[in-house]
């Protein structure tokens, strides 16, 4: 069943790669992912703020509560039950500079993807999700 809808940037090639990874390892479907640039984003998650999602990570428990930049990470990686070691990420002495890094992260994803995946933004074809997941049959916009 599941605990933790993440809402992510499907044109970013280094979020795709992370929520590609997220999903192999989601066996006990805990995790569901939805890619805020699917062109029925905001019919299905009316209460989702495309532009502040695309500006930091928000994901969505079940009860409805919102989490948002690297709690989604740290809380995606513990539903799949890798990579516990971020949670020292959320220590009161560590978080003020890992958002500061995180914030910095995903200010600059595209120039970050282009210099470590060789690609700046994905295109309708290019970092698609596996069809079994739910934004892999979403066209992404194009980096015109």
């Amino acid at each position: 069943m599941t605990q933790l809808t993440v809402f992510y940037d499907g044109t970013c090639p280094l979020c795709v790669a992370e929520m590609d990874r997220l999903r192999e390892l989601n066996g006990q479907n805990k995790l569901d992912f939805a890619d805020i640039y699917m062109p029925d984003f905001e019919k299905q998650y009316p209460s989702i703020d495309v532009a502040a999602a695309n500006l930091i990570l928000h994901a969505q428990w079940q009860d409805g509560s919102m989490i948002y930049g690297l709690d989604v990470t740290v809380a995606a990686w513990q539903q799949v039950n890798k990579h516990k070691w971020l949670k020292v990420l959320r220590f009161p002495v560590i978080k003020p500079l890992a958002d500061w890094v995180y914030l910095f992260f995903a200010k600059n994803r595209y120039s970050i993807s282009k210099l470590i995946l060789g690609q700046y933004r994905c295109t309708s074809n290019s970092c698609e999700l596996p069809k079994n997941n739910v934004a892999a049959n979403n066209k992404r916009p194009s980096d015109d």
